[in-house]
C-alpha cells in the first residue's frame, strides 16, 4: 500500500473524535460501549468502471521498487479502513456535565463550511487576510506623518504637471507627456490618446496610479505581504475602472463606433451574451471545438506503455533509423494537459526531439476526482515519476535517463531526483526544469494567494469538493494580469466587437485538470508557505533531502514575463545546485509562450550562461546584464545539450517491452488525456 494514503491530511475526512468522551473517561469508571461494525475498505482512486477496466488490463509491472497498478490497487483494497479514511460524519459528546455539545470535529467542518461561503463570495480571496493586510497598513501609515506629507506633495505636484500639461495641450495640440506607461502597457497605444482630451485622461490616469503604488508601498513596518495585498487591490481597482475600459473615454471606441454606426457594439453584445450562455451552461470557449486531441493535438505518432491509476506513460515512435542511446522523459505538472508540449505539429517539443533522433518518454496524469481527495505528493512522485522511471528502466535496460519537468512537474522531478540522489541511484542523465521554483520565498504577485489565512481558505474549498478546480486557478492567476487578461480582451470583444481567434495554445488552457485535495494542500504548505525544499527541510520517506545531492547536469529555463515562476526566483537555483554543470537560460515570454517556442517564431530571444561546479554564482540581476543575448528559439541548444550529454547512438528500439509485461496498451495521446 503507498504510504501517504494511510495518512491523508484531511481532517474532515477522520471520523468525529470523542475528546469530551476521553476526558470524562478519566473521570468515571469506563462503561461497554457497543461494538461497532467496521466498515469495508474501499479504493481511494480509480472507482469509477473506466478506470476499474484500465487498471484490470495494465499489466504487472516487473519493477520492483514500484508495484504495479494491480498489485498496488489490491494492496489499497486490501487494506482495512483506518479511521483518518473514514468519511466525515457528526457525532455528539455523551456528556458533559448536564450539557449535550457537538464533538470537536463537527464544530470544525461548521468553521470550514462558513469559510467556503465567505470563499465563494469573495472568489477565493480571503477577507481575513485582505482585512489584516489594510489594518496592516492603514495603522503604518496613520504612524507614518513623514509619509503622509510625502504623499500629500506628490498629490500637490502631479495635478500642477497634469494642470500644466492639459493648459498646453488644449492651446497648442503639443505638449510633453507627463508620465509614460509602464513597460509592457500597451492600453494607451491607440493614436487617439494622443489628441486633446484623451490625451489629458490617460496621462491623468497614469499619474494616479503612480501615486497609489507610492501610496501603498514603501511604508515603513508593513509586512511584505500585507504591501503585496494592499497594491493587488488597489491595482485591481485602478484597473477596472482604467478610462479605457469607458466606452466615451477611450477614443479608439469612439471612433469605431462612428465608422461602424454601433456595428461594433452589436457585435460586442452578441459575443457577450454567447459568453455567459456558455458560462452558465459549463461550455468551453467559443472556437475550442475546432481543435481536437488525437486530431490535431497531441497527434505524434506513439504507444500507452504502462498505465496505474495516476498515469499513463506514452513512449513516441521513433522517426529516424538511430536514436540517441539515453531516452528523455517529459512530465507536465498534474494541473495540465501534457500536450502543451505536443500541440500542433509545428510547435511541438516532442516532435522536435523525435525528428532529430531522441526516444521520448512523457508522463499523462490522470485527471483527478472527488474520489482521488487523499492522494499526495509521494502518491504522485511513487506512481508518477518513480514509476515512469522504473518502467522506462526495463523497457531500456542500462540506459540512463534524461529527465524534463515543467513547472509543479519539474518541482515533483526535483523532488524526486534529489531522493534518488540521496539513496544512490543515479539512472538519471541529466535534469532539465522548464519555469521551475525552488525557492518560495519570492514569488511575485502570487504572494498575496500564499499567506496562511488564504491557504486555509482554498484548503476548506477543496476539502467540500475534494479537489480544487483548474477554473479557479486560472481565474487567479488571470487577476494577477488583469489589465490584459480581463480588461483589455473585454475591450477588443465587447466594445470593437473583435472576437479573438482561437488557437491551439489558448484551446489548450481552456482544457485544464483538477488537483486533489491532498496533494495541493501539501504543495502550498510545504513549499509556498513553509518553503521546505529550500529549507532542506523537505521529508521522502521519513528523510530529509537537498538539492545539492543532485549532481547530474541541470538545464534550466526561465520566462522573462512569467507571472506565474518569477524567473529571479528560479534562478535562485544557483544557490542550492551543487551540479556538475547548471546551464540557465532567461528567454522572452511568458509562462507558456516561452516554453513553447519553436524556431522560426519571430521576436524571439534568450539569454544564457553555463555555471559549473566550484564557479562563483552571480546575483540574478547583474547576471542579467552580463548574459549575452542571442536571437531565436532556446529550442536548438538544449536538444544540442542533451545530444552533447548522451553517450551515442543506437538503433530505435521497439516499442514498449511485450516480453517484461510492458506491451503497447493503445496509441498515443492514450485514455487520461480525454478526461474531463
Amino acid at each position: 500500500m503507498v504510504e501517504t494514503l494511510k495518512e491523508p491530511l484531511d481532517p474532515a475526512a477522520t471520523p468525529a473524535a470523542t475528546t469530551s468522551d476521553s476526558g470524562a473517561a478519566a473521570k468515571r469508571p469506563a462503561r461497554p460501549r457497543a461494538t461497532r461494525r467496521k466498515k469495508t475498505a474501499e479504493l481511494p482512486a480509480g472507482t469509477s468502471a473506466e478506470i476499474a477496466a484500465a487498471v484490470a488490463a495494465a499489466p504487472s509491472s516487473p519493477v520492483a521498487a514500484m508495484p504495479p497498478l494491480t498489485a498496488a490497487a489490491a494492496a489499497i483494497a486490501a487494506a482495512p479502513t483506518t479511521p483518518s479514511e473514514s468519511p466525515p460524519r457528526a457525532d455528539y459528546s455523551r456528556r458533559l456535565g448536564d450539557r449535550h455539545l457537538l464533538d470537536s470535529d463537527a464544530l470544525e467542518n461548521i468553521d470550514r463550511m462558513t469559510n467556503v461561503a465567505l470563499g465563494q463570495l469573495s472568489g477565493g480571496i480571503s477577507p481575513a487576510s485582505l482585512a489584516m493586510a489594510y489594518l496592516d497598513w492603514t495603522v503604518h501609515l496613520a504612524a507614518s506623518p513623514g509619509k503622509q506629507f510625502q504623499l500629500a506633495a506628490k498629490a500637490a505636484r502631479k495635478a500642477m504637471r497634469l494642470g500644466a500639461y492639459a493648459l498646453s495641450s488644449a492651446v497648442t495640440g503639443n505638449a510633453e507627456a507627463c508620465i509614460k506607461p509602464l513597460p509592457g502597457d500597451h492600453r494607451f497605444d491607440h493614436p487617439g490618446w494622443q489628441r486633446f482630451p484623451y490625451n489629458v485622461i490617460y496621462q491623468g490616469f497614469l499619474l494616479n496610479q503612480q501615486w497609489w503604488h507610492n501610496a501603498t508601498t514603501g511604508i515603513r513596518g508593513v509586512s511584505k505581504h500585507g504591501e503585496a495585498a494592499v497594491w493587488f487591490t488597489a491595482k485591481q481597482i485602478l484597473d477596472m475602472t482604467a478610462p479605457c475600459n469607458v466606452p466615451f473615454m477611450n477614443p479608439e471606441i469612439v471612433e469605431a463606433t462612428g465608422n461602424e454606426r454601433g456595428a461594433n457594439l452589436a457585435r460586442g453584445a452578441k459575443y457577450y451574451g454567447e459568453d455567459i450562455r456558455r458560462s452558465l451552461r459549463d461550455e468551453k470557449p467559443v472556437g475550442v471545438d475546432a481543435f481536437k486531441v488525437g486530431e490535431n493535438l497531441a497527434v505524434t505518432p506513439g504507444k500507452v506503455v504502462y498505465r496505474n491509476l495516476l498515469m499513463e506513460l506514452i513512449q513516441y515512435s521513433p522517426s529516424t533509423d538511430t536514436v540517441q542511446r539515453e531516452p528523455v522523459l517529459m512530465q507536465s505538472a498534474w494541473m495540465m494537459k501534457y500536450y502543451i508540449l505536443d500541440l500542433s505539429p509545428h510547435n511541438s517539443l516532442v516532435k522536435y526531439l523525435v525528428d532529430r533522433g531522441h526516444t521520448v518518454f512523457m508522463v499523462s496524469w490522470l485527471n483527478p476526482g472527488a474520489e482521488h481527495r487523499n492522494l499526495g505528493m509521494e502518491d504522485y512522485r511513487k506512481l508518477g515519476t518513480l514509476a515512469a522511471i522504473n518502467a522506462i528502466s526495463d523497457i531500456l535496460p542500462g540506459r540512463k535517463i534524461h529527465t524534463v519537468g515543467y513547472c509543479l512537474g519539474g518541482i515533483l522531478l526535483t523532488i524526486a531526483a534529489a531522493a534518488m540522489a540521496r539513496d544512490g541511484d543515479d539512472r538519471l542523465a541529466s535534469v532539465t526544469l522548464f519555469t521551475t521554483m525552488t525557492d518560495f520565498t519570492e514569488v511575485g504577485e502570487i504572494n498575496v494567494f500564499m499567506d496562511a489565512s488564504e491557504v486555509t481558505l482554498l484548503e476548506d474549498m477543496m476539502w467540500q469538493k475534494g479537489y480544487l478546480d483548474h477554473k479557479q486557478v486560472s481565474g487567479g492567476f488571470q487577476l494577477l494580469k488583469s489589465a490584459d487578461l480581463i480588461w483589455s480582451k473585454m475591450v477588443r470583444e465587447y466594445y470593437l466587437g473583435h472576437r479573438e481567434p482561437m488557437f491551439d495554445l489558448m484551446a489548450w488552457n481552456a482544457d485544464g485538470t483538477r488537483m486533489p485535495y491532498r496533494q495541493h494542500s501539501e504543495v502550498l504548505r510545504r513549499l509556498y508557505v513553509d518553503n521546505q525544499l529550500f529549507q532542506g527541510k523537505y521529508m521522502v520517506d521519513g528523510r530529509a533531502i537537498s538539492i545539492s545531492n543532485i549532481h547530474a547536469p541541470i538545464f534550466a529555463v526561465a520566462a522573462g514575463a512569467d507571472h506565474v515562476a518569477p524567473w529571479r526566483s528560479v534562478y535562485k537555483l544557483h544557490l542550492q545546485s551543487d551540479a556538475t554543470e547548471l546551464t540557465f537560460v532567461l528567454t522572452s515570454g511568458g509562462h507558456n509562450v516561452g516554453i513553447v517556442n519553436e524556431p522560426g517564431r519571430p521576436r524571439r530571444s534568450y539569454q544564457l550562461s553555463v555555471c559549473h561546479e566550484g564557479e562563483r554564482c552571480l546575483d540574478a540581476d547583474t547576471w542579467k546584464e552580463r548574459a549575452p543575448v542571442y536571437q531565436g528559439s532556446w529550442w536548438p541548444v538544449w536538444q544540442e545539450w542533451l545530444t552533447r550529454h548522451s553517450s551515442g547512438t543506437e538503433p530505435a528500439p521497439p516499442m514498449g517491452a511485450p516480453e517484461k509485461g510492458y506491451a503497447p496498451l493503445c496509441d498515443a495521446p492514450g485514455t487520461y488525456i480525454l478526461q474531463q
